[in-house]
């Protein structure tokens, strides 16, 4: 059985002229001419194209493919290794190299849709990005980060200014009602700690009453919080945690001193 040059050129994938390229370099000769003088490829031939363009699709030049498939010293069984080998490790390496991208993804923070003129019309002087890598390092194995992200990803400027409108909206009652002389435990401050649990919830991740329990005492256990809250007004950091823990325990979450 033998075939014409533009039918191993449509099994290969390749153009005519490459095959004669190949023939002309000595790469790879056709078995037989016809009658006519016309190149005809027996499976042989089929065989060492198939290694040929194995060892081209890892990068190796034709003069290096030519001394590897003419070494006498390597029967086609240790070339077929040669190539599982080869293969392999490059899968490993493609492989790593999604992850990193799939990393790199999941890694950008809130404002990936948006320019630095739209980031500063949403946060103002408040950079999203500024503390990514602590962030990623500190939660970027939980499910509450990825889903963060996820979400983020998908929001435009306009959804943002939504979220950071109704996180501001929220801050201002809680300064009103410090304001008041309101207790952190009263039904007020606890029925508001409940409505930014939801926030965050319907904003950036599902957070149970432990996770928000948490994050409060983050709110004034990290100065760079605190500073960033007590902007709507001084103390909002610590009666915020405290509403949190009294709301966490309203709905039968048990708060200790040291948790």
């Amino acid at each position: 059985m033998s075939y014409s040059v533009g039918q191993v050129a449509g099994f290969a994938g390749v153009t005519v002229r490459t095959l004669h390229h190949y023939d002309e370099i000595g790469l790879l000769r056709p078995g037989a001419r016809s009658a006519a003088g016309h190149r005809r490829y027996d499976d042989a031939d089929l065989d060492r194209l198939q290694r040929i363009l194995f060892y081209r699709e890892l990068g190796f030049p034709l003069e290096e493919v030519a001394v590897l498939l003419d070494d006498p010293d390597i029967d086609p069984q240790a070339h077929l290794r040669r190539q599982y080998q080869l293969l392999s490790d490059r899968i490993e390496r493609l492989r790593k190299m999604a992850a990193a991208v799939e990393r790199a993804m999941e890694a950008r923070k809130m404002g990936i849709n948006l320019t630095p003129e739209e980031k500063f019309e949403v946060f103002g002087d408040f950079d999203p990005d500024q503390y990514q890598e602590e962030v990623e390092r500190r939660w970027g194995n939980t499910e509450e980060y990825r889903e963060s992200q996820r979400r983020a990803a998908s929001y435009t400027k306009e959804d943002w200014k939504r979220i950071q409108e109704e996180g501001d909206d929220i801050n201002s009652r809680f300064v009103a009602l410090m304001g008041a002389g309101t207790p952190p435990g009263s039904e007020a401050a606890m029925g508001l700690a409940e409505e930014h649990r939801r926030w965050i919830c319907r904003s950036h991740y599902e957070c149970g009453h432990e996770l928000h329990t948490c994050l409060g005492r983050m709110y004034v256990s990290d100065h760079r919080f605190t500073e960033n809250i007590d902007k709507a007004g001084p103390g909002l950091a610590v009666y915020l945690r405290d509403a949190i823990l009294a709301n966490a325990e309203r709905h039968g979450y048990r708060v200790s001193d040291g948790s």
